[in-house]
């Protein structure tokens, strides 16, 4: 038997699609990493690429790598046929008054891709981000208002991490205020359904309904920015227009461009939110450590993010047939990079499983992606991150999980990683 085939082999217990995987994927990761680093998942159907360099490698490559993968769409599909027939129905007849999707950011190659991006990215240029500073710290410092006082335990991710990006993305996008109760709803619902599981038919039809309204309600927000301009998101995209087709965008892609930042200036920076924080309860040395040191702070982030990948993977559709690592792909067939285990790599980090406040280079890793598809609001995500942890240990000390609680689990999730709740105690610093 060929090495090749003996490491298959060895593989074979490996099922990426389970709960306990999902929860928990390191140690299968690692097993990737060393031993088929392009591996065909069967449970899930897609060919995994779990090394550092050899997703850089396609990230590098979008001809041969395409980022306007089905897959997506493929899985809400399956989904949508798991449901009861009446369900069903309902489900089929809302879809079918949507938008048609359109190719965009995310899922669009160059050049279509930079006809798009260059609309939007100078809205989190850096200059623009340093201006937010005040207000992010007004969000943060008001967050924690809420809280500091009380002596129970409270839900971390209920009370910190959750409320406080989706402030601020409701901010950039120019959700009037009086809006946010239903924005935030629809927001959460939305980023449910990236999260690939399925839940009970009620809350299908929940989520679905939600998603529809938040999409009419965005178009319609940008549509009322082309007469009423502010400094927003939804007034940059309707005073954008596609010089080779010389138009406006349309509700297509307006809905895309604006589902795609919702869930990543929200759900990632949450996501890390929530998994630094148990970082620091884990690791009570740490708190000490960075408090107050803004470098140190940024350093940690850094790591949380690499360690915990909020996005822990994407897909790319193999254009030609092709060769990666020794392995033959077909056109048609989809890769699934997957970020969290590259972040990992220990070819490309030394002690990959640890917090290295020194390590160099702490932003190159892949949760914000790379190159072409680096994530535009990167800056902003970084900087809410950031000037959060400033000021949760300005204010407090001592940060510990609660003992009357359930241990963090994140849910389990193939697209996006996040924990659900996060119950700490911590003690209110005097001065």
């Amino acid at each position: 038997m060929s090495a090749k085939a003996q490491n298959e082999a060895d593989l074979s217990d490996i099922q990426l699609s389970s709960e306990e995987t999902l929860i928990d994927p390191w140690d299968a990761y690692k097993r990737l990493r060393d031993n088929a680093p392009v591996f065909r998942a069967k449970d899930l159907g897609l060919t995994i690429v779990s090394r550092y360099d050899l997703i850089m490698e396609v990230i590098k490559d979008p001809e041969t790598y395409s980022n306007a993968s089905p897959f997506v769409g493929e899985v809400q599909i399956r989904g949508l046929l798991s449901a009861p027939p009446d369900v069903q129905k309902q489900l089929m007849e809302l879809q079918a008054d949507r938008v048609p999707p359109a190719n965009t950011l995310l899922t669009a190659d160059p050049p279509i891709h930079g006809r798009y991006r260059s609309q939007v990215s100078s809205l989190f240029s850096a200059g623009r981000v340093k201006k937010m500073q005040p207000f992010v710290d007004e969000i943060v410092a008001e967050s924690i208002d809420g809280f500091i006082d009380e002596e129970d335990a409270i839900d971390y991710v209920k009370r910190f991490a959750f409320p406080v990006p989706l402030r601020v993305i409701a901010d950039r996008l120019g959700v009037p205020p009086e809006d946010h109760a239903f924005f935030f709803d629809a927001a959460t619902a939305m980023a449910a359904l990236l999260r690939m599981t399925t839940p009970p038919p009620e809350e299908m039809l929940r989520r679905a309904h939600q998603n529809k309204e938040l999409e009419n309600y965005l178009i319609a927000l940008v549509e009322k920015r082309r007469s009423d301009p502010k400094d927003d998101l939804c007034s940059a995209l309707g005073a954008a227009r596609l010089e080779e087709e010389d138009r406006p965008f349309n509700g297509s892609e307006v809905w895309s461009i604006l589902s795609q930042f919702l869930v990543a200036g929200h759900e990632t920076t949450s996501s890390t939110f929530g998994f630094a924080m148990q970082l620091l309860c884990e690791n009570p040395d740490l708190q000490d450590r960075i408090r107050g040191d803004e470098k140190l702070i940024r350093n940690f982030v850094e790591e949380a993010l690499r360690l915990e990948a909020p996005v822990q993977g994407l897909p790319r559709l193999v254009t030609k047939d092709t060769e990666l690592a020794g392995v033959a792909l077909e056109k048609g067939e989809t890769l699934m990079l997957r970020f969290g285990a590259g972040n990992r790599d220990e070819r490309q980090y030394p002690n990959p499983d640890e917090v290295d406040l020194d390590r160099p280079h702490p932003g190159a890793h892949l949760s914000f992606g790379s190159g072409t598809h680096h994530c535009p609001g990167a800056p902003l995500s970084r900087q809410e991150l950031n000037r959060g942890f400033l000021g949760l240990l300005d204010r407090m000390e001592n940060f510990r999980l609660s003992p009357a609680h359930p241990a963090p689990k994140p849910e389990p999730s193939l697209i996006l990683r996040n924990l659900p709740e996060l119950w700490i105690e911590f003690d209110r610093r005097s001065g």
